[in-house]
């Protein structure tokens, strides 16, 4: 394995009870040549006094008014100096040979994204993964449509990556790894380490899938926006027109059930002309 610096983006807001779990998985990887972007998004809790006790020059912090967490990975990786950048959210940890078997095996492998395989934290419980979640590797564009199959905790990608694949989409208030990671599929197979090497914690009320509202709205959105994208080939153009036309229906359905008429014509309006060609602005979308 080389000396490749890792840069680790790891978003926050008022997570100060739950940040210090994270970082302390940082500081006991077997692989130390790392530095640590920390981007708090606003926080109005204790975060700041608790990162305070943290005395490691790899460690930076950087302050920015609330703007979602889109926006913070992107100011992190705009700030970072390494090659390989390692996405770490703040409720989240790492086991401690997670960087140093992951970047051996991108550089064994030759991937440009990979993640490990991960641990499910359900309200302080460990719980097992159906099996549709099962991470794959290689090249999965057409399943990635279907469900979001890269997790970011789990994540490394080179600084020859993002300059495709990113930036974070800062007008989407979720989904946000959803519609960046069908542009990874796209372009790059990603590799699995097959591995539980991250242990994701999940069942909270501040998580984005639970205070984030419309979330099927917003997969519409990243779906509309790899279709007009002009870099899919017919099959794949049919693949993510054949989802676009579920998840809208799904959509259009909910909205029927609620009583949102209006709402459910007005999607399924700009579906149609999706299907028939045309290009529509995204941000009618959100």
């Amino acid at each position: 394995m080389d000396d490749s610096l890792v840069s680790i983006i790891l978003p926050t807001y008022n997570r100060a009870g739950l940040i210090s779990a994270a970082l302390d998985s940082l500081l006991r990887q077997t692989y130390q040549k790392w530095e640590c972007i920390i981007i708090d998004d606003g926080s109005t809790d204790d975060t700041v006094n608790v990162l305070k006790t943290y005395d490691d020059p790899r460690i930076v912090y950087v302050y920015q008014e609330n703007r979602g967490v889109s926006a913070a990975r992107n100011t992190g990786i705009s700030r970072c100096k390494g090659n390989m950048i390692a996405l770490l959210d703040s409720d989240d940890e790492w086991l401690p040979k997670k960087l140093e078997k992951q970047l051996s095996y991108m550089i064994e492998k030759g991937f440009e994204v990979c993640q490990t395989d991960e641990i499910w934290i359900r309200n302080g419980k460990r719980v097992n993964q159906k099996s549709k979640y099962g991470k794959p590797e290689g090249w999965f564009f057409e399943a990635s449509l279907e469900m979001c199959l890269i997790s970011p905790s789990c994540t490394i990608f080179t600084r020859k990556a993002w300059e495709y694949i990113g930036p974070f989409d800062v007008e989407m208030p979720s989904c946000e790894d959803y519609d960046m990671w069908l542009r990874a599929c796209l372009k790059y197979p990603v590799g699995l380490v097959p591995e539980k090497l991250t242990i994701k914690h999940g069942g909270r009320d501040d998580q984005l899938s639970n205070c984030v509202p419309c979330a099927d709205l917003h997969r519409i959105r990243a779906l509309v926006k790899i279709l007009q994208c002009g870099k899919l080939d017919v099959s794949q153009q049919e693949s993510a027109m054949a989802v676009l036309a579920k998840k809208v229906g799904i959509y259009k359905q909910g909205c029927e059930k609620r009583g949102k008429k209006d709402e459910a014509n007005r999607v399924w309006n700009l579906f149609c002309k999706v299907r028939d060609g045309k290009i529509i602005p995204l941000n009618v979308l959100c």
